[in-house]
C-alpha cells in the first residue's frame, strides 16, 4: 500500500460522513485509492471463516434457548481489530471490512434459519423423512435465501449508501465503523471507545448472568401500581441495557419518538382495552394480552394485542413500497439496461468504489436459483400432490415477489432504526403463501412444509438485506469495493448455512424443541419457531386466524401514514414489546440535550461525536455482554446462580427492579456528562 494510503486510512471520517450532502457536494471516503488498497487476503478470509464456524454455533444456541439472537457484526469487528493489533502487520480498514462482510453470515444465517426451521421438528414434518432429506430442507432454505437476499439487495445499494446519505442513521452501521475507526486512530478515541465498551459488558453481565438488578424495569413489580397493573393492565417497562441506551442516542429523537408512539398505543389503550371489554382476556396478564394466551399444549386460544403490530407492519411495507416505487421502478431500469447493453469495448471501467456484481451475472444466478427452489419443490415438497407443477411455480412467484418487494422495506428498517421486524414479515409471508396455496387444495403436512420453506428463504433473505445495507455503507464510509462485500456474502453464507443445519439437527435430536415428549423432557424453547409453527397450524391444520386484529393494524398504518408520520416505525412500536422501546427515547433525549447544550458549532460537534462513540462503545459492550452470559448458560444452570439466589433476603425482585432503574438513569447522566467534557481539539 501506499505511503498516501497509510495516510489516508489513519485520518478520521470526514466531517459530511453523517450528514445530508449540499449540491454538486461528494462524500469521498477515508480509503479512496482506485487500487493497490489489500482487501481481500488470506488473513481476512481465514479470520472470517473462523468467525462464521463460532459465531454462527453460538448465536444458534442462544437464540434456540433463550429465543433472541445475539448481534455478531459488532463482536467480529471488536476481534477483527484486536488481532489486527496483535498481527505483526496491521490490519489495514478495509481488511477489516471484508472480515467482517464474510464473518457476519453467521448472524445473517442464524436470524432466517433458527427462527423457522426448528418447526418442521415441532410439527413432525420431518417423520418419515432420511436424516440427509431433513439436513437438505434446513440447509438449502437459509442458504438460497441469503444468496437471494445479495442479489435482490444490489439494485438498491447505490440509493441507500449514496441517495440518502445523511438522511438514514444507520445506528449499527454507526456503531461498527466507529469502532474500526477508532481501532485503526488510536489514541483518544480508542481509549473512549475501550472504557464505554468495557462499562456495557459489567453492566449488562451484571444484569443478565448474575441478577444483580433487574435487566428491565417494570412498575408490575411496584406493590402501589397493583390496581394499575392487574387490573388496568396497564404497565409501563423500560429495559436497562447499556446497548439499548446508546442505540437511542445513534438513532435520535424523531424515529425514537415514533417507536415509543407505538408502543404507547399499545400497552395504554389497546392492552387496556382488551381487558375491560373481554372476560377471557381480563383474566389475563398484561404480557398474554399482548403475546396471546395460550393453553397447557402451548397452542394459541386467544390472540394477542401483538398480532395488530403485525397487521400494521404488513401494510407499511406496502406503504413502504408504493413510495419507493420510483426507486424500484429506477432499480429494475438499471438491471434491465445493463443486460441489454451492448459492449464494444469502448465504456470507462467503473470506480472501484462504485463496481457491483454484473447485472447479467445477477440475473442469470437469480435465474439458477429459481430452477433450484422449483425443482426441489416440485420432486421433494409436494410431490404426489394434485397440481404439484402449479403449487410448485406459484410457490416460486411467492418467495421471488415477496423477497424482492419485502428486502428494500427490511433494509430500510434497518438503516432507520437497526432492527428489522423479519419475524413480523415473515409471519406475514406464512399467511400470503398459505392463503395463496390453499386455494389450491394444499392442506395438512405438506402445506404446513411448503409455506414454512417459502418462510424459511424469504426470512434469510430479510435478515441477508438488513445487514448486507450496513454493510454496504460501512464500505461507503471507509473505501471498501461493494462487489467484494457482496461475494463474501455469498460465499460465507454456505459455511453459515452447513454449521447451523448441523446445529439445528444436533440440538433436535439431544434437545427437542418446543413442548415436553417423552423423549425430550427438557426441550429448548425456539419461540420463534413456536410462533411460525403455530400460524402454519392455523392456517393448514384448520385453526382461526386473527383476520380482525391484522386488519386494525393495517388501518392503524394506513391513518398514520396520511398524517405524515412512518407508519413503518410507528408499526414497530406496536409490535415489539414496550421495554424495547422506552430506553431508546430516553437515549435518544440524551442524545438531543447532548446536540443542544451549547450553541457554539465546534464544540458541539466534538460533543455529538463523542456521544456517538461511547454510545457505539454500549452497543458493543452490550452484544459481547449478551454472548457471555449466553456461554454462562450453557455451562451454569440459570436456577440458582446470580445474586437474587445467593443473597435473596437482599436481591429481592422489588429491589433488583428499582436498583435496575437508577442504574440505568446513572449511566445516561455518565452518558450527558462524559460527552459534555469532549473539547474541539478532540476532532
Amino acid at each position: 500500500m501506499s505511503e498516501k494510503g497509510q495516510e489516508k486510512s489513519k485520518t478520521a471520517l470526514p466531517e459530511n460522513a453523517y450528514k445530508e450532502l449540499g449540491p454538486g457536494e461528494a462524500y469521498v471516503p477515508i480509503i479512496a485509492e482506485e487500487t493497490g488498497v489489500p482487501e481481500v487476503t488470506r488473513r481476512s478470509i481465514t479470520f472470517g471463516l473462523l468467525m462464521i464456524v463460532i459465531f454462527s454455533a453460538a448465536a444458534a444456541y442462544i437464540a434456540l434457548k433463550l429465543g433472541q439472537g445475539i448481534e455478531t457484526a459488532i463482536p467480529i469487528s471488536i476481534l477483527a481489530v484486536g488481532f489486527s493489533a496483535l498481527a505483526r502487520r496491521k490490519s489495514i480498514l478495509i481488511e477489516n471490512v471484508n472480515i467482517l462482510a464474510i464473518g457476519a453470515t453467521s448472524g445473517i444465517v442464524v436470524g432466517g434459519s433458527v427462527f423457522v426451521m426448528p418447526a418442521i421438528f415441532m410439527l413432525g414434518l420431518d417423520k418419515g423423512s432420511t436424516s440427509f432429506e431433513t439436513f437438505l430442507q434446513i440447509f438449502l432454505v437459509p442458504f438460497l435465501g441469503a444468496v437471494l437476499g445479495v442479489l435482490f439487495l444490489i439494485p438498491f445499494r447505490r440509493y441507500f449508501t449514496q441517495e440518502m446519505h445523511g438522511k438514514l442513521p444507520f445506528p449499527e452501521g454507526t456503531a461498527t465503523t466507529e469502532i474500526l475507526v477508532a481501532g485503526e486512530k488510536g489514541g483518544s478515541q480508542a481509549k473512549v471507545l475501550v472504557y464505554s465498551l468495557g462499562l456495557g459488558i459489567v453492566l449488562d453481565y451484571l444484569a443478565l448472568a448474575l441478577k444483580a438488578w433487574s435487566d428491565t424495569f417494570s412498575t408490575a413489580s411496584v406493590p402501589a401500581m397493583d390496581y394499575f397493573t392487574q387490573k388496568v393492565k396497564g404497565v409501563f417497562a423500560m429495559n436497562t441495557s447499556a446497548a439499548v441506551l446508546g442505540l437511542g442516542v445513534i438513532i435520535g429523537l424523531k424515529y425514537a419518538s415514533i417507536i415509543m408512539a407505538g408502543s404507547l398505543l399499545s400497552y395504554f389503550v389497546l392492552i387496556p382495552l382488551f381487558g375491560y371489554i373481554s372476560p377471557d382476556y381480563a383474566a389475563a396478564s398484561y404480557d398474554q394480552i399482548f403475546f396471546g394466551i395460550k393453553n397447557a399444549a402451548g397452542m394459541m386460544t386467544h390472540p394477542g394485542v401483538r398480532n395488530i403490530g403485525i397487521g400494521g407492519i404488513f401494510a407499511a411495507g406496502v406503504i413502504s413500497i408504493i413510495k419507493m416505487a420510483p426507486v424500484i421502478k429506477q432499480a429494475l431500469g438499471q438491471v434491465l439496461s445493463q443486460l441489454f447493453k451492448k459492449h464494444d469495448g469502448s465504456e470507462k471501467a467503473s470506480s472501484r468504489l462504485d463496481l457491483d456484481i454484473k447485472m447479467t451475472t445477477v440475473f442469470g444466478m437469480a435465474i439458477a436459483l429459481a430452477v433450484a427452489i422449483f425443482v426441489y419443490f416440485r420432486l421433494v415438497v409436494v410431490a404426489g400432490q394434485a397440481n404439484a407443477t402449479m403449487i410448485s411455480l406459484l410457490s416460486l412467484v411467492l418467495t421471488f415477489l415477496i423477497v424482492f418487494l419485502f428486502s428494500a422495506v427490511s433494509a430500510w428498517a434497518v438503516a432507520m432504526i437497526s432492527v428489522t421486524p423479519i419475524s413480523g414479515m415473515t409471519l406475514t409471508t406464512l399467511i400470503i403463501a398459505a392463503v395463496t396455496l390453499a386455494a389450491l387444495g394444499l392442506k395438512g403436512g405438506p402445506g404446513m412444509l411448503a409455506i414454512l420453506l417459502i418462510g424459511g428463504v424469504v426470512c434469510t433473505a430479510l435478515s441477508m438485506s438488513g445487514s448486507l445495507v450496513t454493510q454496504f455503507k460501512i464500505g461507503h464510509w471507509l473505501g471498501s469495493t461493494p462487489k467484494t462485500i457482496q461475494w463474501s456474502n455469498i460465499y460465507g453464507s454456505a459455511l453459515a448455512s452447513l454449521t447451523v443445519t448441523g446445529v439445528i439437527m444436533l440440538f433436535a435430536k439431544v434437545y427437542g424443541y418446543g413442548t415436553p415428549t417423552p423423549e425430550h423432557m427438557t426441550p429448548l424453547p425456539a419461540p420463534q419457531a413456536g410462533a411460525m409453527a403455530a400460524v402454519a397450524n392455523a392456517f393448514m391444520g384448520g385453526q382461526d386466524v386473527p383476520w380482525m386484529l391484522y386488519g386494525v393494524g393495517a388501518i392503524i398504518a394506513v391513518v398514520v401514514s396520511m398524517l405524515g408520520v412512518s407508519a413503518l416505525a410507528f408499526a414497530l412500536g406496536m409490535y415489539l414489546p414496550i421495554e424495547l422501546n422506552s430506553p431508546i427515547l430516553l437515549g435518544a433525549i440524551v442524545g438531543w440535550m447532548i446536540q443542544k447544550s451549547t450553541k457554539e458549532g465546534k464544540l458541539s460537534k466534538a460533543r455529538n461525536d463523542k456521544a456517538i462513540l461511547i454510545a457505539s462503545g454500549f452497543i458493543a459492550g452490550g452484544a459481547l455482554a449478551g454472548v457471555f452470559d449466553g456461554i454462562t448458560k450453557m455451562f451454569v444452570p440459570d436456577e440458582g446462580f446470580g445474586f437474587s439466589s445467593w443473597m435473596p433476603g437482599v436481591f429481592t425482585e422489588g429491589f433488583r427492579n428499582w436498583v435496575g432503574l437508577l442504574v440505568f438513569l446513572a449511566l445516561s447522566a455518565f452518558l450527558y456528562w462524559d460527552a459534555n467534557k469532549a473539547k474541539p481539539e478532540e476532532e
